[in-house]
């Protein structure tokens, strides 16, 4: 167990920063394995699932309470993008993220990585994955910078 705890706190230092991973994963987390490979699948705290490791990738798909662990140490995390107030409402029900909305994004966001969205206050709006760069949204003033899979508003 101690080497799927490494593993997974690896994987999380490169998807999303280093040192993210000790506060994404403490001690206590419970991985849970699939079945039919024998690979990490779930990793839960407290009996929340805080992500779920995708198997065609080894990388991470967040859910709002990992996302919300992961504020606790927002400064070394890499995968955060920030949205005009106006449209947190919309975007925290579960709406798409649209590169016209973005004020900020980490530099190091490219397309299809993991990120977690916030309003020009920090709050949590929502998890998903960025459809463009970092460049691209903040260049672009149409289409969709993120496709939301869930909304704080519509917790999982």
């Amino acid at each position: 167990m101690e080497e799927a705890l490494q593993r997974i706190r690896s994987v999380a230092d490169y998807q999303f920063g280093r040192n993210v991973a000790m506060q994404l994963f403490p001690e206590n987390v419970k991985i849970v394995f699939s079945k039919k490979t024998g690979r990490i699948r779930y990793i839960y705290l407290n009996d929340e699932l805080l992500a779920t490791m995708r198997p065609t990738t080894g990388l991470f798909c967040l859910t709002i309470a990992g996302a919300r662990r992961m504020l606790k140490n927002r400064k070394h995390a890499k995968c955060f993008v920030i949205v005009k107030n106006e449209v947190s409402g919309f975007i925290r029900d579960g709406g798409d993220v649209f590169a016209v909305h973005v004020i900020e994004v980490n530099d190091e966001v490219r397309a299809m990585d993991e990120v977690v969205v916030l309003d020009e206050d920090g709050i949590l709006l929502a998890v998903g994955r960025a459809m463009l760069s970092s460049g691209e949204m903040k260049a672009f003033k149409r289409g969709v910078a993120v496709k939301v899979r869930h909304g704080s508003n519509n917790e999982s």
